[in-house]
């Protein structure tokens, strides 16, 4: 059987309901566009040179560019322990991720914040 690469994720337990599934594909696409948000943000602090402070954009840029990257990893993670989970008939894992995603977003809300303020 073709586990399309997954056997740790599709090798496991039973078929869940489609809709299961599909809802937890599309938190996934959601983080995703999450992500690409980041990125966008990243590089739009880089390409119109705000805030003025080379060193705070430079700082802005990287911590919005690196979690966006690391954020679509955590994502996926979390995808696969759902999926997994859900066909083994097991709670489903704790929802750490919005957490991360809450801090790192309050650090960058700051940063901006002390950037408008200088």
């Amino acid at each position: 059987m073709d586990h399309g690469g997954l056997p740790h994720v599709y090798g496991q337990g039973d078929e869940p309901d489609p809709r299961y599934t599909l809802a937890n594909e599309r938190t996934f696409l959601a983080w995703v566009r999450t992500t690409l948000a980041m990125l966008a943000g990243a590089v739009a602090l880089h390409s119109l040179g705000f805030p003025e402070s080379d060193p705070l954009r430079g700082v802005l840029v990287v911590v919005l560019a690196l979690f966006g990257g690391l954020m679509t990893a955590l994502a996926f993670v979390r995808w696969a322990r759902i999926e997994r989970a859900m066909r083994l008939r097991e709670p489903l894992p704790r929802f750490t991720l919005g957490l991360v995603v809450s801090v790192v977003l309050v650090v960058v809300s700051v940063l901006l914040a002390v950037a408008f303020a200088v």
